[in-house]
C-alpha cells in the first residue's frame, strides 16, 4: 500500500535508508490486508507532510519484507516504531489518531 508523502522501504534498502539515517524515522510496518493499516495510511500521510523538518516516515510491507519483520519481532499491524541512530526507541501497535500518536512519539522527537 503506496502512502502519499511516505517513502517504501524493504529488506535490502532498510539498513541504508533507516538504520543510516541522520534523524529520527518513523517505520510504519504494515500489510494490504490489513484494514486498521488503511485507517492509518492519511494520518502516516498527513504526519510525514507536517512534521518532516524533524521526522522521516517509511512504510514497509510485511509480506514481501519478512527478513526485517522478524528482526524486529513484528507480530501485529500496524505496528509503528521509531528508530533513531540505528536503533529502535519507541514501539507503538495499533491503529491511532493522529494527535495521540504525536503525543506517544513527542519525547523521541
Amino acid at each position: 500500500m503506496q502512502i502519499d508523502g511516505v517513502a517504501a522501504v524493504t529488506d535490502a534498502t532498510f539498513a541504508s535508508e533507516v538504520l543510516a539515517a541522520e534523524g529520527p524515522v518513523l517505520v510504519d510496518f504494515t500489510a494490504d490486508w490489513c484494514p486498521p493499516c488503511r485507517m492509518m495510511a492519511p494520518v502516516l500521510a498527513d504526519i510525514a507532510r507536517e512534521e518532516a523538518h524533524r521526522l522521516r516516515v517509511v512504510s514497509l510491507d510485511v509480506d514481501r519484507n519478512p527478513e526485517t519483520q522478524a528482526a524486529y519481532g513484528v507480530l501485529s499491524m500496524p505496528t509503528l516504531m521509531v528508530f533513531k541512530g540505528g536503533e529502535p526507541v519507541r514501539s507503538v501497535v495499533g491503529a491511532r489518531a493522529k494527535a495521540r500518536l504525536l503525543r506517544e512519539l513527542d519525547d523521541v522527537l
